[in-house]
């Protein structure tokens, strides 16, 4: 018993030292390939991303209007509803992915 824990537990250190390691192994370049699967992956992103937007924003302007009748025009909830769903982003851009995944240090170094 003692021996398979001993056994499992040197499995597990090194498991955990490889995936520790691995990032600082594995070194992404800006190459074309990676440019093609950015633009394929913005494509794809937008493509599910523009009509849900604009759902998104009619459903807003629709009932932000709503909000404005049936509490006897109060525009602070109309204008709250309207600012909600407007706002940009309008398209996913490289730029507005990397803001979303965040920044990682390991790819900023080819950049």
């Amino acid at each position: 018993m003692t021996r398979r824990i001993g056994t499992l537990s040197a499995l597990l250190t090194l498991a955990l030292v490889l995936v520790g390691t691995a990032p600082s192994l594995l070194h992404a370049e800006d190459t074309t390939i990676e440019k093609a699967g950015v633009a394929v992956g913005v494509s794809v992103g937008n493509v599910i991303f523009l009509p849900a937007k604009a759902i998104s924003t009619s459903m807003g302007v629709f009932f932000g209007a709503l909000s404005f009748v049936l509490t006897g025009g109060d525009t602070e909830i109309m204008h709250q509803a309207w600012r909600d769903t407007t706002e940009g982003p309008y398209l996913i851009t490289p730029e507005v992915a990397r803001n979303a995944i965040g920044r990682r240090p390991n790819l900023s170094e080819t950049e």
